[in-house]
């Protein structure tokens, strides 16, 4: 445990909230049962997130009424969904959301537009589908993330399992999600003992803050493994066999405006494991975050913040102490790019697979694009296994040869042409949902990067650059969900129409970019873009890429 001061700092109220209700419980169960009430007590939203549901409102609408609704995420670790567990997804998500299923950048689904008499009903049948939200927010372990392609080899099959190892270790074990989600009953504790149970990997007080953990294959950096509190990088030996892990720890995307003390962060390499200590590895890194992480200030409280305090060096003597074996040194390892395969691709075992481009991951039906219908009519059809993406995209896996031309012409007469999804600027970009919905956002995302990126593609037409494929990230405020700070061009929201521009990223997902400017006006963003995008036209070296020449050309402040 930490070493405690003379006068440690108070700690913050979710802290108490944690102490004095451990089961996470809290009266959602009797709110939830009472048709009068179109919301949840302050205290019970906080809890609410540990079952992965936030309390929302359309802040388009708050001039008229505040219209209460919820946003329901699914913990899917890899982002592995059978066949029926999509459809029942798609389902659910026209019975009581807004008729659209949204792929998070962590491989998860997310239900938008929940109002509170759908609630109930469907957190269960997401557990019906066995599914669950347990888990998918809050101050625990996140989904753990895995690459989304189908493994080429063995290697890619054991990363795979040891990921959902490590997922099945790491959850909760509160019985008030199932009391309240499945059986629609208050949490029943043991009237003969002193205490409620006490969860025995994260305590009575959970974790300081959320934690994030991934796993990746070199060459493909496809989960950002940098950027999560815990990242295990595939190790092969010279037979192409799995041998271990880099352990990574300390990366971490989140900061907040004004305050220099907060900032994103790629984890360091600490040390090598052999793949059998995995799950236990793991746990201890989830027992540094929950012992040495900041409870007086939830702005303090990422492990990304332990590493920068205390250093590597410090971090893996503890951890070597919990775990009870030393890490030996990394070997090196090296990534080439971050993005998803999209189209058509032949699997190892002869079948293929088909990675759609989905615009800021929202499955919908639009004009000319009825995306959701296709995905639902193929997957019933041709039952093939679905992998949500941290790119916000869909793969669709395990094709036999001979449905893929049928498969391809039903995604056809729905307005979906496969080789042609999306330009390259598109296919690499990501936004977080923010307005009308995120309590967070102070401006607009989701709504406003296609726009914006249409505008970025004209602007290098223009300029005798037309194709060339960016990395381009946008989030409504500076939480960081779509990951805009190794990006070669992220947009964070300032205030309403107001951006900071960071520049400098790369395809690998090795670097953070920096802050080039500050307080952009949304219809002045090209325009501060476009002498730079002149300059990359005419000054960039054969194949250099707009974040590798800005990292070099041009003087961020």
């Amino acid at each position: 445990m930490m070493h405690q001061t003379a006068n440690p700092p108070k700690p913050s109220k979710s802290e108490d909230l944690k102490e004095a209700d451990p089961t996470l419980a809290g009266t959602i169960a009797s709110t939830l049962s009472d048709p009068g009430l179109d919301r949840f007590s302050a205290d019970d939203t906080y809890f609410l997130k540990f079952h992965g549901i936030y309390q929302q409102d359309d802040r388009d609408r708050r001039k008229f009424a505040k219209e209460f609704m919820f946003m329901v995420r699914c913990r899917i670790p890899g982002g592995v969904l059978t066949p029926d567990q999509y459809l029942a997804c798609d389902d659910l998500a026209t019975r009581y959301g807004n008729a659209t299923l949204r792929v998070t950048s962590r491989q998860g689904l997310q239900f938008h537009g929940v109002v509170k008499n759908g609630l109930g009903t469907l957190v269960k049948s997401i557990d019906q589908a066995l599914l669950t939200t347990l888990a998918a927010c809050g101050d625990v372990c996140r989904n753990v993330m895995s690459p989304a392609a189908p493994p080429q080899d063995a290697l890619g099959i054991e990363v795979r399992a040891d990921a959902r190892a490590v997922a099945d270790a790491v959850a909760p074990r509160t019985t008030a999600y199932h009391s309240i989600w499945v059986e629609g009953v208050p949490l029943k504790l043991n009237v003969d003992s002193d205490s409620p149970p006490v969860d025995p990997l994260y305590g009575t007080t959970y974790l300081p803050r959320k934690f994030k953990l991934a796993f990746a294959i070199p060459p493909r950096n496809d989960t950002d493994v940098l950027t999560n509190c815990c990242g295990f990088i595939a190790i092969a030996n010279r037979s192409g066999a799995l041998s271990g892990y880099v352990l990574t720890a300390g990366g971490g995307m989140g900061r907040s405006h004004a305050n220099a003390a907060t900032f994103p962060r790629l984890a360091d390499a600490i040390g090598f494991l052999p793949r059998e200590r995995v799950v236990e590895v793991a746990k201890g890194m989830i027992e540094m975050h929950r012992d040495f992480g900041d409870r007086a200030n939830r702005k303090h409280a990422r492990l990304k913040y332990v590493l920068a305090d205390h250093g590597p060096v410090w971090f893996r003597s503890e951890l070597e102490q919990r775990i009870g074996f030393p890490l030996t040194p990394a070997p090196p390892f090296a990534f080439t790019a971050t993005g998803d395969p999209l189209d058509w691709h032949v699997q190892t075992d002869g079948r293929w697979f088909l990675g759609l481009f989905v615009e800021t991951g929202r499955i919908r039906d639009v004009d000319g694009a009825r995306l959701k219908t296709a995905l639902r009519e193929v997957v019933a059809r041709y039952r093939p296994e679905i992998r949500l993406t941290p790119g916000q995209n869909v793969v669709l896996a395990g094709i036999e040869p001979a449905l893929k031309d049928r498969i391809g012409e039903c995604f056809a007469a729905h307005g979906i042409e496969i080789g042609r999804q999306g330009t390259e600027i598109q296919r690499g970009s990501m936004a977080c949902p923010a307005l009308p919905t995120c309590g967070l956002a102070v401006a607009e995302s989701e709504r406003f990067l296609p726009t914006l990126v249409r505008r970025i593609e004209d602007a290098l037409r223009e300029l005798g650059v037309p194709g060339q494929e960016i990395l381009i990230r946008m989030t409504g405020c500076p939480n960081g969900c779509a990951r805009p700070y190794t990006a070669e061009i992220g947009f964070v929201g300032r205030s309403l129409g107001l951006y900071e521009i960071w520049l400098g990223g790369n395809d690998a997902g090795t670097r953070l970019n920096r802050l080039y400017q500050d307080d952009v006006r949304d219809t002045d963003i090209v325009e501060t873009l476009r002498p730079l995008l002149a300059r990359y036209a005419a000054e960039r070296a054969v194949g250099e890429r707009f974040g590798d020449w800005c990292a070099r050309s041009v003087w961020v402040h």
